[in-house]
């Protein structure tokens, strides 16, 4: 069990002065950010979070050479742009086929000697009322967007200005599909839907029917609800293996239910999740004392489909160690009034302070068996007493019948010789 708790150190081990550490040497700034330097360091600089309260996750990939992968998902890249840059690129779009096919249509005016016929009424021209290059980039505009005021229009007279007019009604039809997509994508994105999903501020960790239990509360503000929807947490806490080898940031699921079906959430009112300290949780020899002192990140994940529109959306948070506080309940906020239940958010986040032992879950189980084993052997013992004075007693009734049978055996052979 030493072993395993050294996974709640927050600073691994130092390795001996003469061991030599394989691979690339790190930076003092990498080691900041990987938890290796010494803990009066970290406690200047606080506890880098791996997930924001809100949700964001503080994880920049640097170093990316690849970067033509970005344009074999060209839709999904456009989709994930910043607002600011996906509405440049959707002006950028439309401006540029517009100019594009406008410049053909004035060169083939140009060609054609179009613009040296202006005024022959004998002439019959590509497009007629085309007189330069801005009235041919209105045209363009006019036949990508099918506006079609009338004055502009193609004569049957011009079988190149035909083709072209068939390859930008096509080609038009494909960026509007493609811009008008990625736009409607990204307005319907879920991540909005997420902002009225809330997380309480604080874990607590408390009594529950006799056990240890990390907990946490969760809550949907809106009226429509969230289907399908399934919690799950997982800790994030550097360690050490015992080959030696630094894990930084090791992911370690925590149980919210997942084997009796708890983690599947019927969020109309607001829920508390509850983590059962045991065996198997990684806060198993965890104590008051010692929470104070690790150095971890508990995040929690939401997900679930929207109602109204059926597509998934994720919702998700982290606790710090010193925001798991050790003796608190959370109060509650669900009341009964007339026909209906309401919730009362301004309590949503607070607690209150219960009797709670301050030793680890491990430490309480172990103190549980032995008052078990003592009642067990207690139980016994006293039943054993009892059996045994019954069983004075009866040897004590039979010897009082044997004299008494004796007695009247004798005064009778003395009567009989009589």
């Amino acid at each position: 069990m030493a072993k395993d708790n050294s996974a709640f150190s927050s600073i691994h081990e130092p390795l001996a002065p003469e061991a030599k550490v394989p691979g690339p040497q790190l930076k003092p700034a990498a080691l900041r950010r990987l938890g290796e330097e010494p803990e009066k360091a970290e406690k200047k600089r606080g506890r880098q979070r791996y997930v924001e309260k809100d949700g964001k996750c503080n994880v920049q990939h640097g170093n990316v050479h690849e970067t033509y992968r970005y344009l074999t998902d060209i839709f999904t890249t456009l989709v994930d742009l910043k607002w600011r840059f996906s509405l440049l690129v959707f002006i950028l779009a439309y401006a540029s086929t517009w100019l594009f096919f406008g410049l053909i249509w004035w060169f083939i005016a140009y060609c054609r000697g179009d613009l040296d016929h202006l005024g022959d009424d004998a002439w019959t021209p590509c497009v007629n009322n085309l007189n330069g290059f801005v009235s041919a980039f209105l045209f363009s505009i006019e036949t990508e967007t099918t506006i079609g005021y009338g004055h502009r229009v193609i004569t049957d007279k011009c079988p190149e200005g035909i083709i072209l007019l068939l390859l930008q009604a096509i080609l038009g039809s494909m960026v509007n599909a493609f811009m008008v997509g990625c736009m409607f994508v990204k307005i319907s994105q879920p991540n909005k839907r997420a902002e009225t999903l809330v997380f309480s501020s604080h874990a607590v960790v408390s009594l529950r029917d006799d056990r240890l239990c990390l907990m946490f509360r969760v809550g949907d503000l809106r009226n429509s609800h969230i289907v399908e929807a399934s919690i799950r947490a997982k800790l994030i806490k550097s360690k050490q293996t015992q080959e030696g080898e630094f894990i930084p940031l090791n992911q370690t699921d925590i149980n919210v239910g997942f084997e009796t079906g708890d983690d599947r959430l019927f969020l109309v009112s607001p829920l508390i999740i509850s983590h059962e300290i045991n065996e198997h949780s990684p806060f198993w020899e965890v104590s008051r004392e010692q929470l104070k002192k690790d150095d971890f990140e508990i995040v929690v994940i939401l997900e679930g489909m929207v109602e109204a529109t059926g597509m998934t959306c994720q919702a998700r948070s982290s606790y710090l160690m010193d925001e798991v506080l050790w003796g608190h309940r959370f109060m509650s906020v669900l009341s009964l009034e007339d026909g209906f239940y309401e919730v009362d958010y301004n309590s949503f986040h607070q607690t209150f302070e219960v009797p709670t032992p301050s030793c680890s879950a491990r430490e309480l189980s172990e103190a549980a068996a032995r008052m078990d084993a003592h009642l067990y052997w207690s139980i016994p013992s006293r039943l054993d007493e009892k059996v045994e004075e019954g069983t004075t007693e009866k040897a004590a009734v039979e010897e009082d019948a044997d004299k008494e049978r004796n007695g009247n055996l004798a005064s009778a052979e003395s009567e009989s010789k009589v």
